[in-house]
């Protein structure tokens, strides 16, 4: 509502109104959906009296209502807003005020379709009302007096169809004089009942719109087809015949065909003795041409239309009649003659037609204009009538009264498909009455009051109506739950078609909303009916209108009992069995809280545990485990005060906290709560934590009392962390300082020591107490599967033992391992032997000719920096994963159980996870590495620990028991070390531990799984590095794969980054493989196999390397390829080419580089394709396409055959066609394949459907683009006939092309989405014989 500028907002100045206080009023008229959205707003002094409100108020409504009470004295405050809400009184909405205006405003809402425009806002077309379903639009009728109806999804045919009928008196009245007999049939099955229902709702509810489910259940439809869009012709059609049948035996029976029924008769004439065959037919609406068969050009209106189809057509030539009297083929003329039109008229204008260029359907939206009135005198055959008996009646159609129904005209003259839709009718021998001839003129003026538009194209779209109200004579447009008034401006936009010259593509730019059925009514002041008033509604109908009006009331009651309720989660500490329980409270916002109490001591079931005295319901947040306050001394208040109100959604909970006999509950306070750490730094460990209630006033000593209580610590010596964030530690340092300063929330944690070290006179980030929570902070959990171990390799184990057996001092394992060195060699034996390899494996690579480039960097990293023991370790790791295989240790299996872990349970929050004393330092667990300074442990490989340990640790760890490592900078590269051989820069001591864990069962023998508790700031590169003991090989020889939901597992390569993306519990599988080194790729290797069903067949794999020639990865390729696939190649009778999706793509030739010629990625996959013979592509310049012959006279086609071009010239392409084919040149044509290869296509559509011979001289140009090697050529003779096949053969071989197709994945042919048939069933559910579909 917006006041008009003649109502002033506030009242005249009155003395002394500076000093008056004023209100602030704010109103929201929820009365009318119109101005749900909107709000008034009104200064007025304190002592203005609420009459005079409520004045100001009904001005602008406008209302009326009267009271002498001051603002002030009916508790309106002066300063603030007072937010004020218009409903309905008793149900009743207020009387608006009559205004000689409202003429006025008519003449405004006339002007719009759809919403109305805000009042006051005359002109301002865009400033429409938000279209927002609030409870209120929902709820409050539309201004127009008419109700709308809900579209359940896609159910606007049905709504528009429902509405028009509702519109139309003759059919409503009828309605409502059909009674219902519930003992003969079930209500929720009968289709006239629920039609009754609904347009008693549609004639009393207060509702804006109400729903149609119960009409659609009559239907026999579940919710199914609410997602189904049909014709609202078909509809009618449908529902028609679906009444006839409800209403046979009853005075309705006759309704349909006396109210829709017309007549028409169908004849042919011979041209030669005038002799005539004819059939009368019925028909219930007349299906309108837009636009004639193969003309460009639409109908200008609907009489022209009308015109056209009575037109009558030659029938000559070869499709002469064969007269009966002539007795031979005579030229004919056969057409439609009108015989009776109906009461009520219905035109379909046949918008929805079939384009055979592209075999999709199309909505034609060309103009076509259709008066108000209409007079059909013109179109009916009055002597046709008056002079039946000199026609004949021949073979073309006996006469037919009365047999013949509407889905008759609906197939003769529409483009159905042939299915039977709907009700199968059998035809009634009844007879019809013929109209009388002599039919006066005035008496065929028919008047428009119905228009069904359609918005959208022939895919979907949407439907509603506009129909004029008999009552008024005013138009309205019912579209779904929004009904408003429009005017005859708006009709005339619902011709289609745009404002300029009809062309052929007149529709393509035109407006899709147009009119598809229209419905006339006969001017017949006899007939002409008008709608039942109330008192003149048979009984049955008054008692359907108590019953209606009854349901309706306690459905707003019981809407009204929703709104008032309060919806809050409920939690309960079962007191026996200890669990949380869950529920949701609903309680009335007037119930009290010892009410609600009751509720929920009933709703958790606790009546037989615990006394119902023993139990209250306390404020509680489920999210921080917090109690937030509890109720005392407020047991007789309602909740809707203690909650806030009724919301949606509240920001907190109720907990039902229960208590024993004996004890007393304890008053909670609103403060802060607390988890509580305690810290041992000679343990190195951190407790699980305990909650405290604190509050943000206390200082920080009182809250070291309130600690010191609770954990019984002393509090002189007690320092406290407060993590404030995740990793974010501040030491409470200032004695008087309050919690709330020091940044205390409504959720906290905090770390507690209470030792009497001399740690705490350290900066707190240089203490010992700091680098532990540093440590628990970033701490993660994981679970290792080790690879399964070969039998053989037991025997040989020499080290590790701690990773399967017993577990004990580190000290005792490191002389442990001692034992067995006399089998094995010194580190400098096997550092002098690794080293001659090396220099050997380099000379030889010279000796072959390699590039010099990454010798010389193997060279370097290799050989000048031979003292670093990290480099010692990895060069004496060029094995291969067999050797690698016999090098592991197994450990005992009878402590190391191999079991499969489930990964469901991931927690993701690193702020609020903890590791327990018994994970930081258990003793009973041995850890990864001895110190460096003990005595060397021997690897698998002949290596000791501290070759792999000594440039990594420092003095500082002499002593500790966990294993400390650096982290690694970002260097930007994946490699494990940098080009001098040596790990990279020591920045902080990481941590890591590591012991067996026993799986659950099932895993399979031979596994064995780590658990792992790991800094997550350590790189992937270190991480291997200490799980190289427990694996038995080098880091570089064993590969990393994170497991993820649905047991996915991808690789982690990205050696530099660290485990931060990990969290608590992941899975990790480790299997034996090399890893990359720096410039290394892993590819996966696929043979190409062109002529197969399956031409993509995954064979290996392997490892590229960043200026490797194609030659030096084909020699790699080739043991690996005997050993793994058992493929027996030669260099020379193979190549690599490029691989995308399933499509072969350039071909690499032996000289290319990778990296430099051929770029290469991560994952990378090639194409290995075996050659025939002697290998033809030599240089990039060349063209390598996939020919395959077509031969249309045997319906089937060559294999593939490799054409080299040495350009790309269609000419050269038709003479290397021609060597392989001997097509002579001139009769070969060509086509390009289309989608992923082979490009398959059907023998049947590959004559037609392919662009062939296209009209271009090089193949790089559009439409071809054949830029790239491995494209697909199809070609012909085109002189080769194309077989005819019987339609047995085509049958037969559309069944083998459809499995062959389907076999290789490939789409056998454009098929849309099969539309479902629309029917209605007359028993209420689905035939169950699916043949009727």
């Amino acid at each position: 509502m917006v006041p008009g500028e003649e109502n002033q907002l506030v009242p005249k100045e009155i003395e002394n109104a500076a000093e008056e206080p004023r209100v602030l009023c704010i109103i929201q008229d929820t009365t009318n959906s119109k101005t749900v959205n909107e709000r008034i707003t009104l200064n007025l002094p304190a002592s203005t009296p609420l009459r005079k409100l409520f004045e100001d108020v009904a001005n602008k409504a406008p209302l009326d209502h009267t009271s002498d009470k001051s603002l002030l004295d009916a508790n309106f405050e002066p300063g603030k807003k007072n937010f004020l809400h218009l409903t309905d009184k008793d149900g009743e909405q207020p009387q608006i005020l009559l205004e000689d205006s409202s003429a006025g405003d008519d003449s405004v809402h006339d002007k719009f379709i759809g919403p109305l425009p805000r009042e006051g806002s005359v002109g301002s077309t865009s400033d429409y009302v938000s279209q927002s379903y609030s409870y209120s639009s929902i709820l409050n009728k539309s201004e127009t007096g008419y109700v709308g109806l809900v579209n359940q999804a896609m159910t606007c045919y049905l709504n528009s169809l429902l509405q028009t009928l509702f519109m139309t008196p003759e059919f409503r009245n009828a309605l409502y004089k059909w009674e219902f007999e519930e003992s003969e049939e079930d209500p929720v099955t009968s289709i006239p009942y629920q039609l009754q229902r609904l347009f008693v709702l549609l004639q009393t509810s207060k509702k804006r719109a109400i729903e149609t489910t119960d009409v659609t259940r009559s239907f026999g439809w579940d919710s199914s087809e609410a997602w189904q869009q049909h014709d609202v012709q078909e509809l009618c059609r449908v529902m028609f015949d679906a009444l006839e049948q409800k209403w046979k035996q009853t005075e309705q029976a006759d309704l349909i065909n006396e109210l829709y029924q017309g007549k028409l008769k169908d004849y042919v004439r011979c041209l030669e003795c005038g002799y005539e065959g004819w059939r009368i037919d019925t028909y219930l609406d007349i299906p309108l041409v837009i636009r004639p068969y193969g003309s460009s050009q639409a109908f200008a209106s609907v009489e022209e239309a009308l015109h056209a189809f009575i037109q009558p057509e030659i029938l000559d030539g070869p499709n002469q009649y064969f007269c009966e009297r002539c007795k031979k083929k005579c030229d004919a003329r056969k057409g439609l003659r009108f015989l009776h039109f109906p009461y009520l008229l219905t035109l379909q204008l046949k918008r929805f037609d079939f384009d055979y260029t592209t075999m999709h359907r199309i909505k034609l939206n060309d103009r076509m204009t259709f008066p108000e009135e209409l007079d059909m005198s013109t179109f009916i055959d009055v002597e046709d009538e008056k002079s039946p008996q000199t026609e004949s009646c021949t073979d073309s159609g006996a006469e037919n009264e009365g047999s013949c129904h509407s889905d008759q005209m609906s197939n003769d003259f529409s483009n159905d498909d042939g299915v039977d839709e709907g009700i199968c009718l059998e035809n009634n021998s009844g007879t019809e009455k013929i109209p009388k001839p002599g039919l006066e003129k005035n008496s065929l003026i028919y008047e428009l009051f119905s228009v069904m538009v359609h918005s959208g194209s022939a895919a979907g779209g949407h439907y509603y109506a506009c129909i004029k109200s008999f009552s008024d004579e005013q138009w309205y447009s019912f579209n779904d739950q929004h009904v408003s008034r429009i005017t005859q401006e708006d009709i005339k936009k619902t011709h289609g078609g745009s404002s300029g010259s009809r062309g052929y593509y007149s529709s393509a730019f035109a407006s899709s909303t147009n009119a598809y059925m229209l419905i006339y009514r006969l001017k017949d002041p006899a007939r002409n009916a008008k709608f039942l008033e109330v008192d003149e509604y048979p009984e049955h109908i008054k008692n359907l209108v108590q019953r209606e009006r009854e349901l309706e009331e306690q459905e707003k009651r019981q809407r009204e009992i929703e709104r008032n309720t309060c919806k809050i989660k409920l939690f309960c500490l079962h007191p026996v069995k200890q669990v949380m329980m869950e529920n949701k409270l609903e309680v009335h916002k007037d119930k009290t809280l010892r009410e609600a109490v009751e509720m929920a001591y009933k709703m958790m079931d606790l009546e037989e545990v615990i006394p119902m005295d023993c139990c209250r319901l306390v404020k509680y947040d489920e999210f921080h485990d917090y109690l937030e306050r509890s109720y005392e001394g407020e047991e007789d208040t309602p909740m809707g005060l203690l909650l806030g109100g009724v919301k949606s959604t509240y920001m907190f909970d109720l907990l039902l906290e229960t208590r024993r006999p004996d004890q007393v509950f304890q008053s909670y306070k609103p403060g802060v709560m607390v988890k509580v750490h305690v810290v041992d730094l000679k343990a190195e460990s951190v407790a699980a934590p305990i909650t405290v209630r604190a509050y943000l006033n206390e200082t920080v000593t009182e809250f070291k009392q309130l600690i010191s209580k609770a954990i019984h610590l002393p509090a002189e010596t007690m320092r406290i962390v407060l993590e404030r964030c995740y990793n974010d530690l501040r030491l409470l340092t200032v004695p008087s300082k309050t919690l709330k300063a020091e940044g205390f929330f409504r959720s906290n944690k905090v770390f507690v020591e209470s030792s009497e070290t001399l740690d705490y006179q350290m900066a707190f980030t240089d203490s010992h107490l700091w680098k532990l929570l540093d440590r628990h902070a970033n701490t993660i959990r994981l679970f290792v599967l080790l690879p399964e171990q070969s039998p053989g390799s037991y025997s040989k184990r020499t080290a590790y033992q701690k990773a399967g057996g017993d577990s004990g001092n580190v000290d005792d394992d490191c002389e442990r391992v001692k034992g067995p060195a006399g089998s094995l060699k010194s580190v400098e034996a096997i550092l002098e032997e690794s080293t001659e390899k090396l220099k050997s494996l380099s000379l030889q690579q010279q000796q072959e000719g390699d590039n010099g480039d990454s010798s010389k960097s193997t060279e370097t990293s290799d050989f000048e920096n031979i003292e670093s023991p990290l480099n010692e370790r990895d060069s004496s790791a060029s094995v291969d994963n067999r050797e690698l295989e016999q090098h592991m240790q197994t450990s005992d299996p009878e402590n190391f159980q191999s079991e499969e872990r489930s990964d469901s349970d991931v927690n993701n929050d690193r702020s609020t996870s903890s590791v327990d004393s018994d994970i930081l330092s258990s003793s009973h667990s041995s850890d990864t590495l001895c110190n460096a300074d003990n005595a060397q442990i021997p690897l698998a490989n002949g290596l000791d620990s501290h070759s792999i340990t000594s440039s990594r640790r420092t003095k500082a760890n002499e002593g500790k028991k966990e294993t400390w490592d650096t982290a690694e900078e970002d260097s930007g590269t994946d490699s494990e070390y940098d080009e001098s051989g040596k790990s990279r820069g020591e920045i902080q001591y990481m941590y890591f531990k590591a012991e067996p864990y026993a799986a659950d069962e099932g895993s399979g023998e031979g596994h064995k799984w780590l658990m792992v508790h790991v800094d997550k700031r350590i790189t992937l590169a270190t991480f291997k590095q200490h799980l190289e003991p427990f694996v038995g090989v080098l880091s570089s020889h064993f590969k990393v794969f994170r497991v993820y939901a649905s047991n996915q597992e991808f690789e982690s390569v990205r050696l530099n980054e660290t485990l931060s993306s990990f969290s608590d519990d992941n899975k990790i599988t480790i299997r034996l493989g090399r890893a990359l080194k720096k410039g290394e790729y892993r590819v996966k290797v696929y043979q190409l196999l062109v002529n197969e069903q399956e031409p993509c067949k995954f064979l290996l794999d392997a490892v590229f390397a960043k200026g490797m020639t194609v030659r030096q990865s084909k020699e790699e390729l080739i043991p690996q390829l005997r050993e793994q696939c058992g493929l027996e190649l030669s260099i020379d009778r193979f190549r690599l080419r490029k691989k995308t999706w399933k499509n072969p793509g350039t071909v690499f030739l032996d000289y290319h580089i990778y990296e430099e010629d051929i770029n290469i990625s991560s994952n990378w996959e090639v194409f290995l394709e075996v050659l025939d013979g002697v290998e033809k592509m030599k240089s990039m310049s060349q063209l390598a396409v996939l020919s395959r012959r077509w031969r249309p006279s045997e319906m089937k086609l060559d294999p593939f055959q490799e054409v080299v071009l040495e350009s790309s010239s269609v000419d050269e392409l038709r003479e290397k066609l021609y060597e392989i084919s001997g097509i002579p040149l001139e009769d070969i044509e060509f086509a390009k394949g289309r989608g992923t290869f082979p490009c398959d296509i059907s023998v049947l559509d590959i004559h037609q459907d392919l662009d062939w011979n296209p009209k271009v001289s090089t193949l790089n140009v559009w439409p071809l683009y054949i830029c790239d090697d491995g494209a697909v050529i199809f070609y012909r003779d085109r002189t080769e006939e194309l077989m005819e096949l019987t339609d047995e053969q085509r049958n037969e071989l559309m069944k083998k092309e459809s499995s062959r197709l389907q076999k290789t994945g490939h789409r056998v042919t454009y098929s849309p989405r099969k539309e479902k048939a629309l029917k209605i069933y007359l028993d209420g559910a689905p035939n169950k014989d699916l043949t009727q579909d």
